[in-house]
């Protein structure tokens, strides 16, 4: 397993921008998919986007579709989530997985999590 730590998340107007970033331990991330996972209050955790191994591939929700982008830099072990045209059902709280897999969308494909870190998007 790999440990993981989210920085980057805040509070920002309707329409802004943020950059999360997950900064992950260990020798082997690039044998890692990586993914990023949010959960609102009241609400289920949903799957946001992940990245391969080397990043070529990359999966997105429709809801983030077109306004986020993930990336990844082996070099830094950091996988990042920019966000941009927030809007304030993007609310939640926002967590790094990874997975052994290439890559993955379902959440129970992931065996490493980071601590999440908080995003508020005010109206």
């Amino acid at each position: 397993q790999v440990q993981l730590v989210e920085s980057g998340g805040g509070l920002v107007q309707a329409g802004g921008s943020l950059r999360l970033s997950c900064a992950a331990s260990g020798r082997t991330f690039s044998s890692y998919g990586m993914g990023w996972f949010r959960q609102a209050p009241g609400k289920e955790r949903e799957f946001v986007a992940a990245v391969s191994w080397g990043g070529t591939n990359t999966y997105y929700a429709d809801s983030v579709k077109g306004r986020f982008t993930i990336s990844r830099d082996n070099a830094k072990n950091t996988v990042y989530l920019q966000m941009n045209s927030l809007k304030p059902e993007d609310t939640a709280i926002y967590y790094c997985a990874a997975t052994r897999r290439l890559i993955a969308t379902a959440g129970n494909a992931y065996d490493s999590w980071g601590q999440g870190t908080q995003v508020t998007v005010s109206s």
